[in-house]
């Protein structure tokens, strides 16, 4: 009779359900979500946290490594790098030269500064910014300036070496190449011969000048090597006023010609055999050499990096939070 009725009121065994059921399962779904929603956010929290602290401490050695902070007050000789090829965003651009130049000249306990060059040039651009400032500053703090050239110091290295109050060498090193040059290809003869049609269009008949697909006109030819040879001739004047009589001018001297070491002595081009010890040593009279040089290293590229990446996300989320809904 029991059972009966047990069958009766809750439809047989184990079909009998808890009141409120349903509510409980919603509630541990509900806690459940929000709990998975918090561990979201404190993982988000998290990895920001976490790239906050790796661009802090890339930014940090940035700015340590990236410039010479030693409180120099002992006589030294101060020496900055001129390495590879002079170009902009290389290590030796006129920003990162000139930057070490100033804290060079600036500390009172450099008594001359030396121009460490190993370098077969680049841009004359370049190179005549740090030419200039070289000069300003030798002027204005009144200090020594020499070159040292290790393997060479060519075209717009040996640009900038002319700043220098003399020019020490190796035997060996490779000197000059006091010349200018522009080059590239042309492809129209090739691609005659392909069946290639090349279309260009532009607004400006001299537009396309220097692309390698097109044919290059006389009075192209002749503006490009009018603009050369005046930037040659700026480089000469640079050369004959940082060398003066010292230069023993031959119809080869700014032919675009390079020179051992041994030859650049006697013709004028450096003044003597000697390397940065002996120039320490023997001309400076201050053994101890303290690099200035700046480099541009791999933090601090990251983080020039990372705040060109920031600046786009901001103005993208400025723009987002503006636009109407």
């Amino acid at each position: 009779m029991k059972a009966s009725e047990a069958s009766k009121k809750g439809g047989g065994p184990g079909l009998q359900e808890t009141p409120g059921w349903e509510r409980a399962t919603l509630e541990k779904l509900v806690f459940a979500s929000l709990k998975e929603q918090r561990l979201a956010r404190r993982w988000r929290t998290f990895v920001r946290l976490a790239w906050l602290l790796v661009f802090v401490t890339l930014a940090w050695l940035a700015f340590s490594e990236g410039v010479n902070t030693q409180n120099v007050t002992t006589p030294h000789t101060a020496v900055i790098e001129i390495k590879g090829e002079i170009a902009s965003g290389a290590e030796a651009s006129a920003e990162l030269v000139v930057a070490s130049a100033r804290a060079a000249f600036e500390d009172e306990g450099a008594l001359a500064v030396v121009l460490l060059i190993n370098s077969p040039g680049g841009s004359p651009v370049q190179a005549g910014i740090i030419n200039d400032e070289i000069k300003r500053l030798k002027a204005l703090h009144n200090k020594p300036v020499y070159a040292v050239v290790e393997e060479s110091a060519a075209s717009a290295a040996y640009y900038i070496a002319v700043s220098a109050d003399k020019i020490f060498v190796d035997k060996a090193s490779i000197v000059g190449s006091i010349g200018v040059l522009m080059d590239g290809f042309g492809f129209t003869g090739l691609m005659d011969k392909l069946g290639v049609e090349r279309r260009l269009m532009t607004a400006g008949e001299n537009k396309g000048f220097l692309d390698p697909f097109s044919p290059q006109t006389e009075t192209q030819r002749v503006f490009a090597q009018a603009m050369l040879d005046q930037i040659h001739q700026q480089f000469i004047a640079v050369v004959k006023e940082g060398r003066g009589e010292r230069l023993k001018e031959t119809p080869e001297t700014f032919s675009g010609l390079f020179w051992s070491g041994q030859q650049a002595v006697e013709i004028g081009l450096a003044d003597q055999l000697g390397s940065l010890d002996f120039v320490a040593r023997e001309v400076v009279k201050a053994e101890e050499i303290i690099d200035y040089t700046r480099r541009d290293n791999v933090a601090e590229r990251l983080v020039k990096r990372f705040g060109v990446a920031m600046g786009a996300g901001v103005m993208s989320a400025l723009k987002a939070g503006a636009a109407p809904h």
